[in-house]
This record gives C-alpha cells, sequence and structure tokens, in this order.
C-alpha cells in the first residue's frame, strides 16, 4: 500500500506524541529522533507489505487457468499466498 509522505509523517507523529503521553515511557532521546525512527520502522513494514503484496499477485499470476482480480477464487487465494509470504518471513 502506497502512503504519502506527509501521511507517514504525521502517523510517526502520532506515535512519539502517544509514547511521551504514557508515563511509563522515558525518552532517551528527543523527540524528534524518536518520530524519525517511527517513521523508518513504518517505511520499512510498508516495504515488506509492497513485496509480500507482489509476490501473492505474482503466485495467482503464475496459475494455468486465468483467474480474474476481484472474483471470490482470487480473493481467497490472494489471502493465502499472502498468509504464505508473511509465515516465510517470520512477521
Amino acid at each position: 500500500m502506497r502512503i504519502s509522505r506527509d501521511k507517514l509523517n504525521k502517523l510517526a507523529h502520532t506515535v512519539a506524541d502517544t509514547l511521551a503521553e504514557i508515563d511509563q515511557v522515558d525518552f532517551l532521546e528527543d523527540r524528534n529522533t524518536i518520530r524519525q525512527e517511527a517513521r523508518k520502522a513504518l517505511e520499512k513494514l510498508l516495504m515488506e507489505e509492497t513485496k509480500i503484496d507482489a509476490a501473492a499477485r505474482l503466485k495467482i499470476s503464475s496459475q494455468r487457468k486465468i483467474i480474474l482480480e476481484g472474483t471470490q477464487e482470487w480473493d481467497i487465494l490472494y489471502r493465502k499466498y499472502y498468509n504464505d509470504e508473511v509465515k516465510k518471513l517470520g512477521l
């Protein structure tokens, strides 16, 4: 899934702000550093999700039978292959 840079930054700000509000959390770095690390982690997760999505779609398209996206069969196969890829990566 593609998320704009602005939305990703907003999400990272929300993560840092939410962590700052928790009494049990103490930052060892300044809030901006925490926000940047949260953004990096989110970007990494989104890149992994993109790879998983592409692998699942490739498996469906490599079937002998043509399976149209949006059909029930495609949805079932997509979920199966997507979950298989997630398990492979240990996520």
